[in-house]
């Protein structure tokens, strides 16, 4: 799958993309909904910034915390590296609702519940785009499955194969044939895995090598590391003296990023709806409690699709992801069954309401 589009010498990343939709979408959307109920359009500004900082610190600590403690207490400057990966939303959903409070108590002076309301709907839509380009970059993949969903994502084996043959080859790629092998229980689809070797490398040596150590052993890792195996007896055929090709078997793993992205947009359709459907009563709290209830719902259910993001989740009946997003799901039936209890009216409660 292709992971960028090219720019002259600039390549955009999907991911990058992906983010830059969501972010222009989401700014007009919530722009919109400021204008539709007479709300200062100058809110925009510090609503952004509470946003997205709060957003790239709680994923970044969510995981850190969660995930991760004892790795991160060893080396704490790493904490610092948010390009090297690892976030979490449910981080983020933590430090969105603490901006959120300080957001209306700082600036908007209103509810805290009528900000998350409507904040909600865009963050629906902008996960969705964000799982896309999760995808692209084979980034939280799911687990092997024998199944009319899958995908073999061959990027994270072309990096581990760049890395452990760096000084061999300057670049390795997969081609998937119409030859497929069922091997112990599994249907793998077969790849030409093309390897583009340096010109001081022998080829027959390396082809050796390939043979007898490094794709055998790649079958050796964990199963949620697995993305490539070595093809029963193959023999590495030297196409030229820079290009050897060799068979390997690819893992087939569920897409659960383009689950989560189908699930998270039906999410914001359906937020949307009943925004647009509320005229004159909004009661406080039911968007953001029916936002948690549908996005950590499904989040619950599709992670036993996922493959363990840590090694401390093997072997767990309900793994981090599950655990945390069941206090959320609980938290949303609580908001959405109390909030008829409270409405507000920004365009006839608030001070500051814009005249038209």
């Amino acid at each position: 799958m292709s992971r960028g589009i090219s720019i002259g010498d600039y390549t955009l990343r999907i991911y990058q993309l992906m983010f830059l939709i969501s972010f222009i979408l989401g700014y007009q959307i919530f722009k919109a909904m400021l204008k539709r109920e007479k709300a200062p359009v100058s809110w925009m500004d510090p609503l952004l910034t509470y946003s997205v900082v709060a957003t790239v610190i709680g994923a970044r600590l969510g995981h850190v915390l969660f995930y991760q403690p004892d790795y991160y207490l060893k080396h704490p400057l790493e904490i610092l590296m948010v390009w090297k990966g690892g976030l979490a939303s449910h981080g983020a959903a933590i430090a969105l609702i603490i901006a959120m409070y300080l957001l209306a108590k700082k600036v908007t002076k209103t509810p805290m519940l009528w900000l998350l309301d409507r904040i909600v709907i865009v963050v629906a839509l902008a996960a969705a785009f964000i799982r896309i380009g999760n995808y692209t970059n084979s980034e939280i993949v799911g687990r092997p499955g024998n199944s009319s969903f899958e995908t073999v994502f061959t990027y994270p084996a072309k990096e581990y194969l760049n890395s452990f043959y760096k000084n061999y080859i300057y670049d390795v790629a997969f081609m998937e044939t119409e030859e497929r092998l069922e091997l112990d229980g599994m249907d793998y689809p077969v790849y030409e895995a093309n390897f583009f070797v340096e010109d001081n490398v022998d080829p027959q040596d390396l082809a050796l090598s390939l043979e007898r150590n490094i794709l055998p052993r790649m079958s050796l890792l964990s199963s949620d590391e697995q993305h490539i195996l070595a093809y029963p007896d193959a023999k590495a055929e030297i196409i030229s003296p820079v290009e050897i090709r060799i068979k390997v078997l690819g893992v087939p793993r569920y897409p659960t990023q383009l689950f989560e992205a189908g699930a998270y947009f039906i999410s914001f359709l359906i937020l949307i709806f009943f925004y647009l459907k509320t005229r004159k009563r909004f009661d406080l709290g039911f968007l953001f409690g029916l936002f948690l209830t549908l996005i950590f719902g499904f989040r619950l259910y599709v992670e036993q699709f996922k493959a363990n993001q840590v090694g401390f989740e093997e072997g767990m009946s309900l793994n981090m992801g599950q655990l945390l997003s069941i206090p959320l799901i609980l938290a949303g039936i609580y908001f959405m069954i109390v909030s008829k209890k409270k409405t507000y009216i920004f365009s006839e409660q608030h001070p500051d309401k814009v005249d038209e």
